[in-house]
Parts: structure tokens; sequence; C-alpha cells
């Protein structure tokens, strides 16, 4: 199995986000602003590739009938570890992230890879399908996230871009804003996608 091909499916060609779905509470919650739409990409990654690693290094004495249990508890697991550093050495982003950080253990992606890739593979194509997965993950977040709070706030990273004069549209840092703009990015992704696809 080629990486390249493994890292390319989770970037794009089997997005989390953008083509399978799946994910998708965290990503519409998270996206008001960059800031943590990064911060929860990065607490995705890490708890996506440990638990892959994990996962593949101990199916060959994982029993099938309990295999969902036991990802469960490396999964959370890594979680507690993200949280504990979050909320030791980053208040702030502890405090933004909120409930969604604890419901990583229940995140689609990472139990969707562990049952689909990691207890069928080797520790290596585990460890480069999380970070694949992740950073598409990561990808659809921040596009999501800048539109959002450039066009919801006037700003980038917590700058501002406009000045005092600018009125920001404010429905687009909530909740309607992130089905408008991800709904819209869904479109010209698979739009772009889908003519590549006929020019191949």
């Amino acid at each position: 199995m080629k990486y390249s091909k493994i890292l390319k499916d989770g970037v794009i060609n089997n997005n989390p986000i953008l083509v399978q779905f799946i994910g998708m509470c965290s990503a519409l919650a998270v996206t008001t602003s960059v800031k943590n739409a990064l911060a929860m990409s990065a607490a995705v990654i890490f708890v996506l590739v440990c638990s892959n690693i994990i996962i593949s290094l101990i199916k060959g004495i994982t029993p099938d009938e309990i295999r969902i249990p036991i990802f469960i508890v490396v999964i959370a697991t890594f979680v507690t570890i993200v949280q504990m550093f979050l909320q030791a050495f980053s208040k702030p982003i502890y405090d933004s992230l909120g409930i969604f950080l604890p419901l990583i253990v229940v995140n689609c992606i990472i139990l969707g890879r562990a049952e689909a890739f990691a207890y069928k593979n080797s520790v290596f194509s585990s460890f480069v399908d999380g970070v694949g997965q992740g950073l598409g993950y990561t990808f659809a977040l921040f596009v999501v996230s800048s539109i959002r709070e450039i066009i919801g706030n006037g700003s980038f990273f917590g700058i501002s871009l406009f000045g005092e004069s600018f009125q920001p549209i404010s429905i687009f840092i909530q909740p309607p804003g992130a089905f408008i703009i991800l709904g819209l990015f869904v479109g010209v992704f698979n739009l772009i996608k889908s003519k590549k696809a006929v020019r191949e």
C-alpha cells in the first residue's frame, strides 16, 4: 500500500469532513475562530495518530467481540491526556473548546479509522492514515473558520482586518453561518474534484 495514496486519501479523496461527512458536530461548533479550529485540529490529530498506532499494535491480541470498547478506552486515554495538557498549559483554549474536547472520544473520524483502518493494517500505515485524516480535518476546519471569522467578526486570528467602520455579518459566527459556509465549501470542493477527475 502506497503511503502517499493513504495521505492523499485523508486530505483530498476521502476527506473526513468534505467527503465522508463525519465529525461534523465539532467542525461546526468550533469554527467561529481560526484559533479554536486549529486547537481542535491539533487535539484531533494527536488523538487520531496515537490511537491508530496503539490499536494497530494490539490488533493481534484484541478479541474481535470486544474490539469497540477497547478502541474507546484507548481513544479516551489520549483525549484525557490532551484535556489535562490544555487545562494545565492553555486554560483559555481549554475553556473555549468546552464540551467538544471530551467529545473527541466519540468522534466518528477517530473511531471510524480505528475500525476501518488501524485494526487491519500495519503500524506505520496506521500512523500515515492518522496524519492524513487529521490534515484533511484541519484543512476543512481552517478554511471554514477563516471565512466565518473574517466575515462574521472582521478579524483573522483575533486581529482586526477592516477597522471600526466594518459591519460584520454576525450570522456567520452563529450556527446557521456554519452550515452555509460548510455547504458552499463542500460544493466548491466537490466541483473541483469532479472537474479534475474528468481531465484525468
